[in-house]
Order: structure tokens, then C-alpha cells, then sequence
């Protein structure tokens, strides 16, 4: 099918497995609909990372909206926050970044040239996320937020993570690892202290944790190709 060329069976079995799982919570616990579509939505955009492909922007402007609006409900502010005013316009930035650095001989089917990061690079980016989460977490206690400091340092780190996929690098995933683990925790902690039925959220970011090892070992193998190919 013309719809999955240059998808492997994994990222295949991946998207129908947690796409099933889903659906069965939707009608077997009542999970709401608002929480199947930004599961579903979001899966789609971080499978489409991984493969690095442009259109995974446009499943991101869906997930961040409906994400954010849930968030709201468990006074997850952080994750409120984060969502709806970082990552939704942030969509909109990546898709004019990636279009510009295109590459015109991907080797697995990627839209885009892929970047690694220095030492130095990695120093600084640790640096200011340690001090970001302690600074984040003091202001989200002020507001009275719940889980304040795993929703501080889950939110920093997904800012720190988006920038590096804006500039495609791939040591995002690394990072996406940690916030993924994270935010397992986060819902975890939110849905048994309040309650609720979105327990879509938790399979939407066990599956983020799957996809994201595996996005780590493609970008690594397609920057490895890239340069290959370049040379």
C-alpha cells in the first residue's frame, strides 16, 4: 500500500498493537473520546518522527490541543502549559524548518538531513535542564499544581527534546526516553489520586517509550547512511 512504503513491520505491528488497545479501553472502561483521539493522534506523530517524516507535524497540532485540554482536568498545569503554548505553535515551526533542510536522498525514506551533538553540546543542553526543572518546579508549586516536581522536569525536558528535533538532532531521543518514563509516572500518580477514566494517556506514553528507543537506533542508523551516502 502506497499509504505505509518504507514502513518496516515493526512500526507497523507498533501502530496496530496500542491502536487496538486503545480502542478496547474506549469501550471496555468508558475512556473518553477526546483521550482515544489525542492517543491516536500522537502515536501517529511520533511514529512519523521516527521515520522522519514532515506530516508527523500536522498529527502534533491535533495531540497538543487535545492533550493540553485533558491535562487541564487532573491540574496537570505544567503539562498544560507546555502543550498549548509550546508545543502547538511549535508545529507550525517545525514544519517550515524541515521543509527547508529537505534531503533529496533519503536512505530509509526520511524527509530530512540529520544532525548529531557535540560534547560541548550535550554539557550545556544538561546544564540548563537541571536548572530550568528546579526554577519550573518552585512555579508550578506556587500555582498549587499537582505532582509538581515530575511535571516540572518532564515539561522541561520535552522543551529541550522539541528544540532538538526542531534542529533534528539525534540525541533527542534520549531525551524523549527519560520524559516518556516520566510521564508513565506522571498519569500513573494523577489517575490514582483523582481518578478518571483517561487511561489512554498511559497507554499513548507507554507506546511514546517504545517508539522512542526505536526512533534513537533508526535516526542513528539513518545519520550513519546520510553520511555514507554523502561522502
Amino acid at each position: 500500500m502506497g499509504i505505509l512504503k518504507n514502513w518496516t513491520r515493526f512500526e507497523i505491528g507498533w501502530l496496530f498493537t496500542f491502536t487496538l488497545i486503545n480502542i478496547y479501553l474506549f469501550f471496555a472502561w468508558s475512556d473518553s473520546l477526546l483521550g482515544l483521539i489525542s492517543s491516536i493522534s500522537g502515536m501517529l506523530c511520533v511514529v512519523l518522527v521516527a521515520k522522519g517524516k514532515i506530516a508527523n507535524y500536522y498529527f502534533g497540532i491535533v495531540q497538543t490541543l487535545t492533550y493540553a485540554y485533558i491535562a487541564y482536568g487532573y491540574s496537570l498545569y505544567g503539562e498544560v502549559m507546555l502543550n498549548a503554548l509550546f508545543y502547538f505553535p511549535v508545529q507550525f515551526i517545525g514544519i517550515y524548518m524541515w521543509k527547508k533542510n529537505k534531503t533529496e536522498h533519503g536512505v530509509k525514506g526520511e524527509d530530512v538531513i540529520i544532525n548529531s551533538l557535540t560534547k560541548k553540546g550535550w554539557f550545556y543542553t544538561v546544564l540548563s535542564i537541571l536548572i530550568l526543572t528546579i526554577g519550573y518546579g518552585f512555579f508550578l508549586k506556587f500555582l498549587g499544581g499537582n505532582l509538581v516536581w515530575t511535571d516540572s522536569a518532564t515539561n522541561v525536558l520535552s522543551i529541550a527534546a522539541q528544540i532538538l528535533m526542531l534542529k533534528r538532532y539525534t540525541e533527542q531521543w534520549l531525551l524523549w526516553i527519560a520524559v516518556n518514563v516520566l510521564s508513565i509516572f506522571l498519569w500513573l500518580g494523577a489517575l490514582i489520586s483523582q481518578g478518571g477514566n483517561d487511561f489512554s494517556m498511559l497507554v499513548m506514553w507507554s507506546a511514546f517509550l517504545v517508539n522512542s528507543i526505536y526512533g534513537y537506533l533508526n535516526w542513528r542508523k539513518l545519520s550513519i547512511k546520510q553520511v555514507q551516502e554523502a561522502a
